[in-house]
């Protein structure tokens, strides 16, 4: 039998609680070593809940050399000092997302894991949908034929109560709002299934809905290398929140994802269809799903260290989204159609 992995958490906020309960399914192959946030409140809630072992200072988790890997959950804007520690220390690195809050940081994050021969995966945990991977293999496959256009549609709800908490929605920590916080797992599926668009005419707004300092409402059209063309949209201020959507359409047939839904229709007459009973997270209460695709995120990574081969979400494969994020928002600044 393989050793198990020894792992240590680092941020024990919102974003803690699906990547805990998939660590303890995962028991079998990892062993969280020590988890770590700067709350005293949040340590002991965590140790009570999942029963992980807490320490009340970070450096003992850098410095331990038996951890070989981190999971780091903190706000973006810590990202890039936490990944440079941690890859110095040699620790393989599994990154909630976004990268960082620009893209030159994001770049940087993402060179400082590579000149440390680290491995890097993100949590972009769409991609992990069985609807995902079963669009992605009718994509594979060419049975929608060459595709002449690819569009995706997130339409979340967010209350004021969501951006009231601090530092959510601010540059300064989050590096954006709706794009960077909630579409980027769409416009990451998108990419992974269509590739990444070359040109993208945008607008971005805050909207009368919401009091905060980044956008809460984005749409664009955007042109592919092939010449397909598409549309993207991104929101928070959809009450009461719908599932987040992509359309393919191919000139051999239609592809619709559409939450936990995925139909597609060919010219040939044949149909498909499939169900993924795990999704949610539009409304009100952004942590309403299930941990499964989380699991399989870290389940990747595991296999990533144990086969010495890379996480599926790499940092250089996230970096995709972070660029067509970056054109959205400077489209929108410049009103000019800007180059990916």
């Amino acid at each position: 039998m393989m050793a198990k992995t020894r792992l240590a958490i680092i941020g024990l906020g919102m974003a803690a609680a699906p990547h805990a309960k998939s660590l303890r399914d995962l028991s079998d192959r990892v062993e969280v070593a020590a988890a770590f946030s700067p709350s005293a409140d949040r340590r002991q809630a965590f140790a009570q809940t999942y029963g992980f072992p807490t320490c009340d200072d970070a450096e003992t988790i850098f410095a331990d050399a038996s951890i070989g890997a981190m999971l780091l959950l903190t706000p973006p804007n810590t990202h890039l000092e936490l990944v440079r520690r941690a890859a110095s220390a040699g620790k393989h690195i599994l990154l909630e997302k976004p990268l960082e809050t620009s893209l030159e940081r994001a770049e940087a994050l993402v060179a400082a894991a590579d000149q440390a021969g680290v491995k890097l995966g993100i949590v972009l945990q769409h991609r992990f949908r069985p609807v995902s991977r079963a669009l992605a293999g009718i994509m594979n496959d060419g049975r929608l034929g060459a595709m002449v256009s690819a569009s995706a549609r997130l339409s979340n709800w967010r209350p004021q109560s969501y951006y009231d908490q601090s530092g959510r929605g601010t540059k300064a920590r989050d590096g954006g709002g709706v794009l960077l916080t909630q579409a980027i797992h769409t416009l990451d599926l998108l990419i992974s299934l269509a590739g990444l668009p070359v040109e993208v005419t945008a607008y971005a707004t805050t909207s009368p809905v919401h009091r905060m300092e980044t956008e809460d409402l984005a749409m664009g059209a955007i042109r592919f290398g092939n010449g397909a063309i598409g549309t993207v949209s991104a929101t928070t201020t959809a009450y009461p929140g719908l599932p987040d959507a992509i359309d393919i359409i191919g000139t051999e047939g239609m592809a619709r994802l559409h939450g936990t839904e995925l139909s597609a229709q060919f010219h040939d007459g044949t149909e498909l269809s499939a169900t993924d009973e795990a999704a949610g997270g539009a409304g009100a209460d952004p942590m309403a799903f299930s941990h499964h695709h989380h699991r399989a995120v870290i389940a990747d990574f595991l296999d990533a260290i144990e086969s010495d081969r890379s996480p599926l979400v790499t940092g250089r494969e996230a970096l995709k989204v972070h660029r067509l994020i970056e054109a959205i928002l400077r489209s929108s600044e410049t009103g000019q159609r800007q180059v990916v």
